[in-house]
């Protein structure tokens, strides 16, 4: 009760205007998604973004010999990138959540939480305006690419918060196994004779699936079912802060890790329309082999890339597809056993490092990162092989930190995402403020004419 009071003395100033200049502390800006005192979040955040800013440079940066190579290293490590930053991006929702509960009011914690959900699927948006793939030029405003699908993701993870954790994982499961189907009838619904029945399964696909179908609404909507579980388990470690809540945190990510992994790869999914068809996630699919193609499933381009080099490769993996059940389960295990592995060095064993610690100060500006990083990618095309690649990709990571290490110390952040979510904040944290004095205010009032009236009445009947 007391910081609350504090925090409306802080915040009390003559205008909204006043109140956003006033500097916002460099740790704010760094933590406004970060567990804090568990820093192997972080560095897998810090991870997933290096691997993100590689994977969005190569096909620029890599000349035609090596292309190829782009094709079939992306398609196996696909798991390091978006899925792994989408599930941390969503299970840092209850860190948002939990830590101002019983400090700040529930609707200005659910302010602050749609606002910024609503500003990254603002952002993602304007990214989508123009959009260049397979050389052709596109432009889609709606979209679910990564930051869309964040921004989708953090709004969504707060409601579902709601319900109870069985519930969550049910749901979770259930749109996992069957997204691929509903997904496939959306498809050839479209081409319905009906023209209510086109009109409102064209429409419906256009929402799950849009048209830039990278991290379409279904399945990916399941993370935020499945992570939000276990950020309950790290916030519950993290409070209690002794070494068997770490250990048993540990190993529940640990074990749930493997079960997932070993799910995406033997357990039978329904394949397309065919309900009575069943198939591994181990099972080669090509373009001709899954409904929709390349339209509903663009991660097969890496197939057809990796042939431009090893023409002989027959498939690719069901596990490895994105937007598959399979890859779902699959991509979800490998986040979880990542988190438990580092999780295990960092928190537990107390590892540190210069390499460590620049992975969690990559995790803490990963929003940043993951936007700037865009600007400097027309520098150069189709320029280096592999190895020249890779030096200059890891000299340009470096370079990503030493901007944002600038940017953040010498001009305290300001304009960057971060810095952008925590003014956001703060705008949440003082209309919420607003509203409850003026609710109170006109509470006050409506019981002052309310007395006013039954003493009129009274006076009548004297």
């Amino acid at each position: 009760m007391t910081a609350q009071i504090d925090n409306e003395i802080e915040t009390e100033s003559p205008s909204l205007f006043n109140y956003l200049r006033q500097e916002i502390p460099l740790e704010d800006i760094r933590d406004y998604a970060s567990p804090r005192r568990i820093k192997s979040i972080d560095f897998v955040k810090g991870f997933a973004i290096v691997f993100i800013i590689l994977a969005h440079t190569a096909p620029a940066w890599l000349d035609s010999d090596s292309y190829y190579i782009y094709g079939l290293l992306f398609s196996l490590l696909d798991i390091l990138g978006p899925s792994l930053f989408v599930f941390l991006s969503a299970l840092s929702v209850i860190f948002s959540v939990k830590r101002k509960e019983g400090i700040l009011p529930s609707k200005i914690i659910r302010n602050r939480i749609i606002t910024r959900g609503f500003v990254l699927v603002i952002i993602g948006m304007l990214t989508n305006i123009v959009i260049i793939e397979a050389g052709q030029v596109r432009i889609a405003i709606f979209g679910w690419n990564i930051i869309t699908f964040l921004g989708f993701a953090q709004i969504f993870s707060f409601y579902i918060l709601k319900l109870k954790k069985s519930k969550r994982i049910l749901i979770g499961l259930l749109i996992i196994i069957f997204s691929p189907f509903l997904r496939a009838f959306l498809y050839e619904g479209k081409g319905s004779g009906n023209i209510f029945l086109k009109f409102l399964l064209s429409f419906l696909h256009y929402i799950i699936t849009s048209p830039t179908p990278h991290l379409t609404l279904l399945p990916w909507i399941s993370i935020c079912f499945i992570s939000t579980i276990f950020g309950e388990y790290i916030f519950e470690a993290m409070n209690k802060g002794t070494e068997d809540a770490y250990v048993g945190m540990f190993r529940i990510f640990f074990v749930w890790g493997i079960v997932f992994i070993l799910l995406g790869i033997f357990f039978i999914f329904p394949n397309g329309l065919n309900l009575m068809d069943w198939q591994p996630g181990w099972a080669l699919q090509t373009e001709a082999s899954m409904v929709g193609g390349f339209s509903e499933y663009p991660f097969l381009e890496n197939l057809k890339i990796a042939k431009l080099g090893i023409p002989g490769i027959p498939g690719m993996p069901n596990f490895l597809i994105r937007g598959t059940s399979a890859n779902m389960f699959y991509n979800q295990g490998a986040s979880l056993l990542l988190i438990a592995i580092f999780f295990y060095f960092i928190d537990i064993k107390n590892k540190s490092s210069n390499i460590i610690n620049v992975f969690i100060y990559y995790g803490k500006t990963s929003l940043s990162l993951f936007l700037v990083h865009f600007l400097f990618i027309p520098l150069f095309f189709n320029q280096f092989g592999i190895v020249l690649f890779l030096i200059v990709g890891i000299s340009y990571i470096g370079f990503m930190g030493l901007f944002m290490y600038l940017w953040l110390e010498y001009f305290k952040g300001v304009g960057s995402p971060e810095w952008l979510m925590v003014q956001l904040g703060r705008i949440g944290q003082k209309s919420g403020e607003a509203v409850k004095k003026t609710s109170k205010k006109v509470y006050s009032k409506i019981r002052k004419k309310e007395r006013v009236k039954k003493m009129e009445d009274f006076m009548k009947k004297l």
